[in-house]
């Protein structure tokens, strides 16, 4: 869903632009490093899968080294979200934007904050995933209150029906697509717009990573 929403209803993969992907999705960094004007690089907590081992919360790069910035499930799993988000706000470039994708329960007002029941690492040692938050209708606020402007889209309800199937799409699933704006990028709005063709190649590389 993701690729489809980048590649059908925003242009922003059409510019060079360096990209930051935490807890990289093989799906979708698979095209994403196919395309030329991408310069790609993936972080994770466990340096196994991914190209850097990177903290969501403290990011260790400079202010605004990114164009764009694709997290996706992540932020409820991490015990201090408000400061990923922070952190995810801070290394976008002003104009630049984010993809912040997260399960949010529109039936709650406010997000409902779980204590961790295992230890973060498994007896593996690999880092152990668990959901420690269920955000409820708050979380485009709480995406704002780190100087992000978020569209919320619904687009797969506006798919055909056989694009929906075949892809195994969710009609009811959201998107928060967010954008970092600035006194010099009041004009780029958080509108999104029609793409050109993204690259054969790198699109069939998607639907072979499925």
């Amino acid at each position: 869903m993701d690729w489809l929403y980048l590649t059908g209803q925003t242009d922003v993969l059409q510019r060079p632009t360096r990209l930051l992907h935490i807890a990289p999705e093989l799906c979708l960094s698979l095209p994403l490093r196919g395309l030329p004007n991408v310069s790609y690089l993936s972080g994770d907590y466990d340096m196994t899968l991914a190209m850097e081992q990177i903290d969501v919360r403290k990011i260790g790069y400079a202010d605004e080294s990114f164009d764009g910035v694709i997290c996706n499930h992540v932020l409820n799993v991490v015990d201090d979200d408000r400061s990923a988000m922070s952190e995810l706000g801070r290394v976008i470039k002003t104009g630049g934007w984010a993809l912040l994708q997260s399960a949010v329960d529109p039936s709650l007002e406010h997000t409902e904050e779980h204590s961790r029941t295992v230890t973060p690492e498994s007896e593996d040692g690999r880092y152990e995933e668990v959901m420690i938050r269920r955000y409820g209708r708050d979380y485009v606020a709480r995406l704002e209150e780190a100087g992000l402007t978020v569209t919320v889209s619904s687009f797969v309800a506006d798919l055909p029906r056989a694009t929906v199937k075949k892809f195994g799409l969710d009609p009811e699933e959201t998107i928060f697509f967010c954008r970092k704006l600035g006194p010099l990028a009041e004009d780029a709005g958080s509108e999104v717009r029609p793409r050109e063709t993204i690259p054969d190649q790198a699109v069939a590389r998607h639907y072979e990573a499925e």
